[in-house]
């Protein structure tokens, strides 16, 4: 019996448990669109491609599985691109669906193909940072195809595929047997563990150091790992410090959690991973940010400090620090092995009082720095203000989104999140614009969280079409946006190095060039809500939750820099042996 390939595809990635797709139409892909019509699997339509991209991002990052973007050829692909890198980047399986000019038509240079240095090529523009990039050459492949595009975006070390398909072949018909037979497939593959030999030989040298630390990234997040990785520091009491993507992994009120490391991290923290005798690092990549550049005396001081590294991706291992010990392992195998194996050497844990009240005093320390600007009444409003009252009002599992600046390096520094996940950051490619509309996409996957979006005005003016897509598809997100009317971080930095704002600040011989983002909000037919002094804030969050409805809250913010202890190269290769900072500067 034969179908057509359009609707054998749909039939498949229901079976594959697929509920939602993020894109947008083109004339290369209305016939695939046409048979999603009488789906079971929802839609969710957006105005430009980029914003699909981060929304299944988002949904990805919520759900642990690969998300569907589906795109049209040319500009589609294009628009996208950043949205996928961006996936790429942090690791986020996703499973990008792209129409393409039609297979009889290659060289002869059709309607929007890319194809100035080979016929037939534009899906090569994804292979930089897709795991892998196929062009469907013939209907037969689709299926084999396809699944082999979800195994490979979901394991290993995660990431974005691209399954390229001219537009004739989804009006092909094809043997429904094809697809029959690939869906007799596991949908999960079996990962690899650690040796009990190689977690002995670990928990020796931990237990044994004098002062060990954790050391965890994204991967444990990705790995489903944080039961895991409690259970083995709460009986071998060791203090974890986590990089921008580990936040929350362990929850940030957890008595042996120091904070994050490098350039936005805290002083205690980066002080107690150069002064570790011995780091196990799980899921981390060791990123500039992270390890202050690489700098010995700032964060992490390695060969001296020796390491234990452990990651899914081999290639993570010994990449900017020498290991005494390395292993490829899934890490909530991993860490399963190892508490056992913990509670075999130590049955009776480890106790560390001092060390706890030492972290807790730090911890309070710190809190108390920053209480005169939680409460400052000024207005525009302190950026701490606006994390604290936040952190009061969200309830302790909701989804926070972030994009870049404050909303990203303030929170990792300063912001307390509870459950591993509930954070979702732009890591790897910091791309100003992911934050806003992956609050969908994490919505739409988690209907029963509260998602707050936080991000900068710079972030939410790159894609505010997405309120198009939150309107149609009744998505209760609320974005907060921290408005400096500038793109804070960098017009910092350019004042204190170079003396100028320029090209940095919206405005125009002292007047905003900014819309009014409350009037944008409801113009998309959203509810949108403008804060004119510093109490409004509180109330209008708190509001805007019970709503359960799309809001735009729009807060002016005082532009002071996130506080940094660490170190980030670019400071010198602005101004080499000056030591110069952005903090404190206009």
């Amino acid at each position: 019996m034969k179908d057509l390939v359009s609707h054998q595809l749909v039939s498949y990635l229901e079976h594959r448990g697929i509920e939602h797709i993020f894109g947008l139409c083109g004339h290369t892909n209305i016939a695939f669109l046409s048979a999603l019509e009488s789906s079971s699997i929802r839609f969710v339509n957006v105005r430009h491609e980029q914003i699909a991209a981060h929304a299944a991002d988002g949904y990805a990052r919520a759900t642990g599985r690969a998300a569907v973007v589906l795109t049209h050829l040319g500009p589609g692909l294009t628009n996208a691109v950043t949205g996928v890198a961006n996936a790429a980047l942090d690791c986020i399986p996703l499973v990008v669906i792209a129409g393409d000019i039609p297979s009889h038509y290659y060289g002869k240079h059709p309607h929007q193909e890319v194809n100035l240095h080979a016929d037939g090529s534009q899906c090569e523009i994804y292979r930089p940072f897709c795991k892998r990039v196929w062009r469907v050459e013939r209907p037969e492949l689709m299926p084999e195809i396809m699944e082999r595009a979800f195994t490979l975006a979901e394991s290993g070390q995660p990431g974005p595929v691209l399954v390229d398909v001219p537009m004739d072949i989804f009006s092909r018909e094809i043997e429904v047997s094809l697809f029959e037979k690939v869906k007799k497939n596991t949908h999960k593959l079996h990962r690899p563990s650690l040796d009990s030999h190689v977690a002995r030989e670990i928990v020796e040298k931990l237990a044994a150091a004098s002062q060990p630390v954790l050391y965890v990234g994204g991967g444990i997040v990705l790995a489903g790992a944080a039961k895991e990785l409690r259970e083995f520091v709460d009986h071998l009491q060791i203090p974890v410090a986590h990089s921008l993507m580990g936040k929350g992994a362990l929850p940030d009120d957890h008595p042996l959690t120091l904070g994050m490391t490098g350039f936005w991290g805290t002083q205690y923290t980066n002080d107690a991973c150069r002064k570790a005798d011995y780091i196990m690092a799980l899921g981390a990549r060791f990123k500039e940010a992270d390890s202050s550049s690489w700098y010995p005396e700032y964060t992490f001081s390695i060969p001296e400090t020796r390491l234990i590294h452990i990651d899914i991706e081999p290639t993570e291992i010994g990449r900017n620090y020498p290991v005494e010990i390395g292993a490829v392992a899934d890490l909530k195998l991993a860490l399963s092995v190892l508490t056992r194996v913990a509670k075999e050497l130590v049955p009776d844990g480890v106790a560390k009082p001092r060390l706890v009240e030492e972290i807790r005093a730090q911890r309070e320390e710190f809190k108390a720095r920053n209480r005169e600007m939680e409460r400052s009444g000024a207005f525009p409003m302190m950026p701490e203000r606006i994390l604290a009252e936040l952190r009061e009002v969200l309830p302790r599992d909701a989804v926070i989104t972030t994009d870049v600046g404050w909303n990203k390096n303030g929170v990792g520094q300063q912001f307390p999140i509870y459950e591993p996940g509930s954070i979702q950051i732009t890591g790897g490619l910091a791309t100003m614009g992911f934050g806003a509309p992956a609050a969908i996409g994490a919505k739409l996957a988690r209907p029963d969280k509260v998602v707050v979006a936080l991000v900068g005005d710079g972030g939410f003016g790159q894609n505010p079409a997405m309120l198009a897509t939150a309107r149609a598809e009744k998505v209760p997100v609320v974005w907060i946006i921290m408005n400096n009317d500038a793109f804070g971080t960098i017009a910092g930095l350019e004042k204190a190095h170079f003396g100028t704002t320029f090209g940095t600040v919206f405005k125009v011989d002292g007047q905003s060039t900014s819309p009014d983002y409350a009037a944008l909000a409801q113009a998309y037919g959203v509810e949108g809500d403008r804060i004119e002094a510093a109490d409004q804030f509180r109330p209008a969050l708190e509001k805007a939750i019970e709503a359960n409805v799309p809001v735009v809250i729009d807060v002016p913010m005082i532009n002071n820099p996130t506080p940094t202890t660490g170190h980030w190269n670019i400071l010198d290769i602005y101004t080499p042996g000056k030591k110069v900072s952005h903090v404190g500067t206009d």
